[in-house]
């Protein structure tokens, strides 16, 4: 019952409602009078942009926005107003001099210069090292040995060279010597300065040979010296024969006995040789001709 009633109500509603004239129903309405007077106004369009202005208006524009800028520009400076300097300002002299210029360092090479050093710069001991100068004074010198010896300590071991060097003038003065550094060249000029302190006299006769035999010996090594006739030779091996001949023996014999030590066999060797006596002397200790020692 209520739906009915309800349709009824909008069906009664609807033939209420007045009717729509037959102007507004035709395909081309005529526009009436009345409609153009009750038609609400419209506000006029928006002012054109910038961008759609002609380009003498455009520019004019800009003018004016470049000028206005200057304006606030020179209002700004008109109104700084530095402050005044204390009393006693000095005001800073202005330097004549033309500022520093930082200097460009050079890049580094990237590779090692393959010109050869100087002999002073090298090392000592190194290959190409400078040799070492050696005193004129006449006598020559023989290294005999050198080794790398270790010295052990708290810290660790230390590493050093001891050289071994004969110095003689082959004139009947011959000396050994010994010394030891870190270097090799160091440890020779050592032993070599050494020797010159231990320099002996080796008797000989007129055909340069020992004027009769002789043994000596140092620590484990044993030296035998005899002597030999004119063309022989020095028959020996090792550090005697070093011995030998820088002391001047042309002819003689030599063996050694024990020990194959370098340094004992030549200090044997010094040892022997300072055993011997010449004729004259062996006749002035007894008080007789020399010519009667073979009797």
């Amino acid at each position: 019952m209520a739906i009915a009633a309800a349709t009824a109500a909008a069906l009664s509603s609807l033939s209420l409602r007045p009717s729509l004239p037959s102007s507004l129903l035709s395909s081309n309405p005529k526009p009436s009078s009345l409609f153009l007077l009750h038609h609400p106004h419209r506000p006029p369009p928006p002012p054109l942009l910038c961008s759609k202005l002609t380009p003498s208006a455009a520019d004019d524009a800009t003018d004016a926005a470049v000028a206005d800028a200057e304006d606030d520009d020179d209002d700004d400076d008109d109104a700084f107003d530095p402050p005044s300097p204390p009393e006693g300002y000095v005001p800073p002299t202005p330097s004549t001099s033309s500022p520093r210029r930082r200097r460009r360092r050079s890049p580094r090479p990237t590779r090692r210069s393959t010109a050869p050093r100087s002999a002073a710069s090298r090392r000592p001991g190194a290959p190409g090292a400078a040799k070492r100068e050696k005193p004129n004074d006449g006598f020559e010198e023989r290294v005999v040995q050198v080794r790398r010896v270790t010295k052990v300590v708290k810290g660790g071991k230390k590493l050093s060279f001891r050289a071994i060097v004969v110095v003689g003038d082959k004139k009947g003065h011959v000396g050994v010597g010994v010394g030891k550094a870190k270097e090799v060249v160091d440890a020779i000029a050592k032993s070599a300065a050494n020797a010159r302190r231990n320099i002996v006299t080796v008797p000989m006769t007129k055909y340069s040979t020992f004027p009769h035999r002789a043994d000596g010996d140092y620590g484990a090594a044993k030296v035998m010296l005899r002597p030999a006739s004119p063309g022989t030779g020095v028959i020996a091996g090792g550090s005697v024969r070093i011995v030998l001949e820088l002391a001047g023996v042309d002819n003689a014999l030599g063996k050694q006995l024990g020990s194959k030590n370098a340094l004992n066999n030549a200090r044997a060797t010094v040892v022997a040789t300072q055993k011997m006596r010449q004729f004259r002397e062996v006749a002035l200790e007894r008080g007789i001709p020399m010519e009667e020692l073979w009797k």
